[in-house]
């Protein structure tokens, strides 16, 4: 088979997903390796051949390289994992919608273009969690103890664009990261980035059932394939606090292989589950902001019911890549 790997220059070199390029092409398969965020594209011209059996992105949230991924999706080729499941989840804002309108755990969550809207957010609200609408890796993520910490903080957030923020969810200082591989999933403990200081050893560990449960629900509502779900275990239950599409998949056993043969059946026979259901007009309201900048409640209290040239020299692992280099060169 012949895929395409969209790596942006902040994974360059993370194990995931170049293992799985490597695996892939051990395996007798042709890959190509592009990075959209720091090369010239004749994009027009990128997705013409269709040459690939499928794209595959890794990228950060508000990279290029999904806008590709998306030209690929619209003259109809095949995308690892289905390009409108992945923009859904990229939308923090919308993913909390969509996900606490089909019954997910889902804090109640605020949006604010300015950070200085989050200020007309209750104070029994507090403390707060206070992130970008588009983040990844742990971007600008905040713990706000108080409104005047949020004073304090602001002038941080300035300049990341549509904030969204959720009460703090009261917990040991420890995430359950699951994963999801080829309908397989699997659970690893880390240390919370809010608290730092806990010094926890990441491992896998047990999936707790109820966890299980609302992991495979996240893959059903959204679409994914491949997928990390992000979820603390608070006082009243396993609650959903972030949701990745090809994430890392740390201390999954054998993963770069796991994950290598899910690209490849995917490839073959496109998504093995929908895209994501459309949002009912309530909850695509929600995300509406006001004229004025104010800050909006994306969702009811929880469990509330809502009604070619420039392209052909690509070279796969080993030699340089579409505006760049290979796997095997230099990096």
């Amino acid at each position: 088979m012949r895929l395409c790997f969209l790596v942006e220059e902040h994974y360059r070199h993370d194990g995931m997903p170049l293992d799985v390029v490597r695996q892939l092409t051990a395996w007798g398969h042709r890959v190509d390796v592009l990075r959209p965020g720091n090369s010239l594209m004749a994009i027009s011209e990128a997705v013409r051949a269709g040459s690939h059996d499928a794209w595959v992105l890794k990228t950060v949230s508000g990279g290029p390289g999904l806008t590709l991924l998306e030209a690929a999706a619209a003259v109809g080729l095949t995308t690892v994992n289905d390009v409108r499941s992945i923009r859904s989840v990229r939308d923090k804002a919308l993913a909390s919608v969509i996900a606490r309108t089909r019954g997910l755990p889902v804090p109640v969550t605020y949006a604010a273009a300015r950070w200085e809207r989050l200020a007309e957010i209750p104070q029994s609200e507090y403390p707060l969690v206070v992130k970008p609408a588009d983040g990844s890796s742990g971007r600008a993520v905040r713990l706000v103890p108080t409104p005047e910490h949020l004073v304090e903080l602001g002038p941080e957030l300035a300049g990341e664009g549509l904030l969204i923020a959720q009460p703090y969810v009261p917990n040991s200082g420890t995430d359950l990261k699951v994963y999801c591989v080829d309908g397989e999933l699997y659970a690893t403990e880390r240390c919370s980035p809010l608290h730092p200081g806990q010094g926890v050893r990441e491992r896998q560990v047990p999936l707790p059932a109820e966890v299980a449960r609302i992991a495979g629900q996240v893959g059903e509502v959204f679409g994914l394939d491949l997928y990390g779900v992000d979820v603390l275990l608070g006082p009243d239950g396993p609650v959903v606090v972030d949701i990745n599409d090809f994430p890392s998949f740390r201390k999954v056993p054998d993963a770069v292989a796991k994950v290598s043969r899910a690209v490849l059946r995917l490839a073959r026979t496109g998504t093995a589950v929908s895209a994501p259901a459309s949002v009912p007009a309530s909850a695509a309201e929600a995300v509406r902001l006001p004229a004025q900048g104010s800050v909006v409640g994306l969702a009811a209290p929880l469990g509330a019911p809502l009604g070619a040239p420039g392209y052909g020299d690509a070279a796969g692992v080993g030699g340089p890549a579409y505006g760049g280099l290979g796997v095997g060169g230099p990096m």
